[in-house]
């Protein structure tokens, strides 16, 4: 799978998704349908690219589109 294929899987399967704006690893590879390794390298390049968000709680570590969700908003608020 190309680069710009799974950018655009990925961005339209989570912008279905309204109720939800974070996903764990697992599930964003689900939606590839690649294994880890590959997903991760195309995950990680969509987040060089600033289409999807890393978020951390320092146990927890899930992924969003760029701008989604309540931190989001929070966080273009504390200009």
């Amino acid at each position: 799978m190309d680069q710009a294929e799974a950018t655009a899987k990925i961005t339209e399967a989570l912008q279905k998704k309204k109720s939800k704006t974070k996903f764990y690893f697992n599930e964003l590879a689900k939606i590839l349908g690649e294994k880890p390794r590959a997903a991760k390298k195309l995950i990680t390049k969509m987040i060089e690219e600033e289409v999807l968000e890393y978020w951390s709680s320092g146990s927890t570590s899930l992924y969003g589109l760029k701008g989604a969700g309540k931190q989001a908003a929070a966080e273009e608020g504390d200009d």
